[in-house]
């Protein structure tokens, strides 16, 4: 009788584990519901979304406004085309900015916008004209590893030109 309380016990703890494994996951995935009503859709371009994904959350001010709908490329322009939806009870002036964040331990993908001060307002169909792309970790690492190098470079060039001066002047040879 003990045996079978003990594995009733274990089997309720291990359904429990795998419910909230799968909450975790449909969170992370942003599967869970969007509580978006009537919503208008407009477009953005960028040059680089990074690990931006569809259903990931616009968000103005730290609050969500919107879902990425779509995510296609322009084969003309070279750029990835990203079509949003935006709850309709939140209007944004025609020169809004739209930026890419991440956000979070996870590295969760956002688009972000700031409200410019156009008196006229996005409409279905418009597009966002002014954008940020997504920052790259790795080529901010090796954009900062060049830049050491070439310092380290230039530190050498500039204390062997400082020691051929050293040595001119000892000699007694103008550096002229």
């Amino acid at each position: 009788m003990e045996r079978t309380k003990i594995d009733l016990w274990v089997g309720i703890f291990v359904a429990l584990g795998v419910a909230a494994l799968l909450g975790l996951a449909m969170k992370v995935g942003n599967l869970t519901s969007s509580k978006l009503g009537d919503t208008y859709q407009v477009s953005a371009a960028f040059e680089n979304i990074g690990g931006l994904k569809p259903n990931a959350p616009v968000k103005s001010a730290g609050v969500v406004v919107g879902r990425v709908a779509d995510i296609g490329f322009d084969a003309k322009t070279f750029e990835a085309i990203v079509t949003i939806k935006i709850d309709k009870r939140y209007e944004f002036p025609k020169d809004t900015f739209a930026n890419i964040y991440t956000a979070g331990l996870l590295g969760e993908q956002y688009v972000g916008l700031e409200a410019g001060g156009d008196d006229d307002v996005l409409k279905n169909g418009d597009k966002i004209s002014q954008t940020q792309d997504a920052i790259v970790l790795e080529k901010m690492i090796s954009q900062f590893l060049y830049n050491k190098a070439s310092e380290t470079d230039a530190d050498k060039d500039a204390t062997a030109v400082d020691a051929k001066e050293a040595k001119s002047t000892e000699l007694g040879d103008a550096p002229f």
